[in-house]
């Protein structure tokens, strides 16, 4: 029997279903690919074993008494440690807060659970989750499986880490502005940033409620090997909580289009070096689709330098307030030289411009969605350089400056509102590539099914991983 560690959602919980093996099978073999791979990784910071092998027998007992299964039945999946736990730490990668105990289940934990799935453990973050890499002075530092110089992407670097290298298929990440995306570029892997309050989110643990921008740009959603595991999960963690009253009850599925779908492409770097692989991998990824039955052209689309720009403005005058005051009494040096320099590059805003600023993101919004009404997906760039060093952001001013530039069609995406997935497409100079989908609001079915596409074409990266790993 294949390992069952390297198995997709899809398939486990099939197998599960159909008996070809157990829910407490599946757990041995993801609890033992993690005691094997994660000392040297770091990507899990808090592992339950116990919990997981009562949880998968509590699964194995419904399935022999016939009760009603869900589509995640027995399927591990990691869960970064921003987001609250029952009885688990919020720390956040904050000393102070490594006490901070959850008293319940945040709402995409429990849509999980009640789909089937078995928390297997915690997954690392850098401080505050607001460095694109992982690493923090209360769990350490996440490595990356591919290369041990080069970054596992952040926030969600753990679970990107924890994805490539076999813990289970499925993993939760965040994104403000490309924490779920950072990190399936870094391990070669999938995501989808869903729709802005697409999934459900609330903290029993937060100190305050979450400020205006946070609110419109920061999502949830799941990273995984598999690009059709995307769907599967992310439908099970959009179901609408009362906690949560800005998630709205919008069905998965759109509708279904009468014929074949437009696909924009873009390679526009608005002034930057982009790399001679990406802009092959974007051609690549085209050539996926175009096989796959879609309408691909390459166009002109609307600016996403000028999104970018205001993204940053827009929340760095919020951190200003509300995050920074946190920096400075919990954090470390290397958060307080990292913000210093985002405030470098970042302007404050007054009120009265604050507020022009904001209005005139609806105008940004409105630009996009007529023009995805016409291409329903747009191919693009996400990092237009090599993927970059565990510690770039912090070797100097100049050099998080290139990592903020090389990043616009990342942070940009946020401030739309727009959902977008990554896929790990190739190599560039020996460590993982990747294309971005953008697609219209609540459409992130369009974009699961064009990241499949893509796989189904290029191959799943991870394999090159564990096929390097076995030689």
């Amino acid at each position: 029997m294949e390992e069952l560690w390297k198995l997709s959602a899809a398939e486990i919980a099939i197998g599960i279903q159909r008996g070809t093996f157990s829910a407490s099978e599946v757990a041995d073999s993801v609890l033992g690919r993690v005691d094997e791979k994660n000392p040297e990784l770091n990507a899990i910071t808090v592992e339950f074993p116990e919990q997981v092998h009562a949880a998968a027998a509590q699964a194995d007992e419904a399935l022999r008494n016939g009760e009603p299964l869900g589509p995640l039945h027995g399927v591990p999946v990691t869960i970064k440690e921003n987001i609250d736990v029952a009885g688990q730490a919020t720390p956040n990668g904050v000393p102070a807060f490594a006490d901070l105990i959850a008293k319940e289940d945040a709402p995409l934990v429990k849509n999980l659970r009640d789909a089937g799935a078995i928390v297997v453990g915690r997954t690392n973050v850098p401080e505050f989750s607001m460095r694109g890499t992982t690493v923090n002075p209360l769990r350490g530092r996440t490595f990356n499986p591919w290369d041990i110089d080069a970054s596992p992407g952040g926030s969600s670097g753990g679970g990107g880490a924890a994805a490539a290298a076999g813990f289970g298929p499925l993993h939760h990440g965040n994104d403000i502005g490309g924490s779920l995306r950072y990190p399936a570029l870094a391990n070669g892997i999938a995501t989808v940033k869903p729709t802005n309050n697409r999934v459900p989110v609330f903290n029993s643990t937060a100190q305050a409620e979450r400020g205006p921008l946070s609110q419109i740009m920061s999502v949830q959603g799941i990273m995984a090997r598999d690009a059709s595991d995307l769907s599967l999960a992310t439908q099970v963690m959009i179901r609408p909580d009362p906690r949560d009253p800005l998630s709205p009850p919008v069905p998965w599925n759109g509708p279904k289009a009468d014929r074949p779908i437009t696909v924009a492409v873009t390679k526009e770097s608005y002034g930057y070096p982009i790399h001679d692989d990406i802009l092959k991998l974007i051609d690549q990824a085209a050539d996926a689709l175009q096989d796959a039955g879609y309408e691909v052209q390459e166009v002109r689309t609307p600016s996403i330098e000028e999104p970018f720009r205001a993204w940053f403005r827009t929340l760095m005058t919020e951190m200003n307030v509300g995050l920074l005051p946190q920096i400075l009494e919990h954090g470390s040096d290397d958060i307080k030289t990292t913000f210093d320099y985002f405030f470098r590059m970042g302007e404050v805003l007054e009120l009265d411009t604050f507020i022009t600023d904001f209005g005139e993101r609806t105008r940004m919004m409105r630009d996009w969605n007529l023009f995805l009404s016409e291409f329903p997906l747009t191919l693009t760039p996400f990092y237009m350089s090599r993927l970059y060093e565990w510690d770039y952001d912090l070797q100097s001013f100049e050099a998080c400056k290139d990592f903020v530039e090389a990043s616009s069609y990342s942070w940009s995406i946020n401030y739309l509102g727009l959902p977008a997935g990554v896929i790990g497409t190739g190599l560039v100079e020996g460590r993982p590539g990747a294309v971005q989908v953008v697609g219209q609001r609540y459409r992130e079915d369009l974009i699961c099914d064009a990241l499949e596409a893509i796989q189904q074409r290029c191959g799943r990266l991870t394999d090159q991983l564990w096929a390097r790993e076995a030689s």
